[in-house]
């Protein structure tokens, strides 16, 4: 949990140049599961047109959703400072080369596929938002709608973030399908 809190106060540091967009992306998804999962709790009891043990469900389910983005945003900053780590390598002799260029491409890969889980969870919260549309407690509206704003963000930027890394893995087969999940994520938000 601590990590998680340090991620969120580098993310605020303009001076900071660790934590970037794909951590931001997934404490967005967090902040989106918590706000639905609340409204879902608001609706027990209420009447607004689910059944109140499936308001309770959806509740539980963005639950862990939360846990599951924190530990996301606090992956995805490793996995940046894995690619660091990579080009950090010696480069001097031509092995050294070869074993940097596969380093690189080994942490690109990670670093890719932290967000693109990240935003297969975001996307899981759209759709519990889907679900509950127009049939949740009325008085929560504005609380539903920044959460939905926060998952549409966070599905987003996470495809914005796998294909940022794009160009550092060569392997066309992995790099093909990575771009092809991003412009997934993309397509689920039209």
């Amino acid at each position: 949990m601590k990590m998680f809190y340090e991620v969120i106060e580098k993310i605020m540091d303009s001076r900071d140049v660790t934590v970037g967009g794909g951590s931001a992306s997934a404490v967005a998804g967090a902040m989106s599961a918590g706000l639905v999962g609340m409204v879902a709790r608001l609706s027990i009891g209420k009447e607004c047109g689910l059944p109140d043990e499936r308001y309770l469900e959806i509740a539980e389910e963005l639950d862990e959703l939360v846990e599951r983005l924190k530990e996301g945003a606090v992956e995805d900053t490793q996995s940046y400072l894995g690619i660091k780590a990579a080009f950090a390598l010696p480069k001097a002799a031509e092995e050294e080369k070869a074993a940097r260029r596969a380093a690189v491409e080994r942490a690109a890969v990670k670093a890719a596929e932290v967000p693109l889980a990240n935003g297969h969870a975001a996307l899981r919260i759209l759709e519990l938002c889907r679900e509950m549309e127009g049939r949740c407690n009325a008085a929560a509206s504005s609380d539903m709608e920044a959460g939905i704003m926060l998952a549409k963000m966070a599905v987003a930027d996470t495809a914005l973030n796998v294909e940022a890394n794009l160009p550092l893995i060569k392997t066309p087969e992995i790099n093909e399908g990575l771009a092809r999940s991003a412009r997934g994520l993309k397509d689920a938000l039209k």
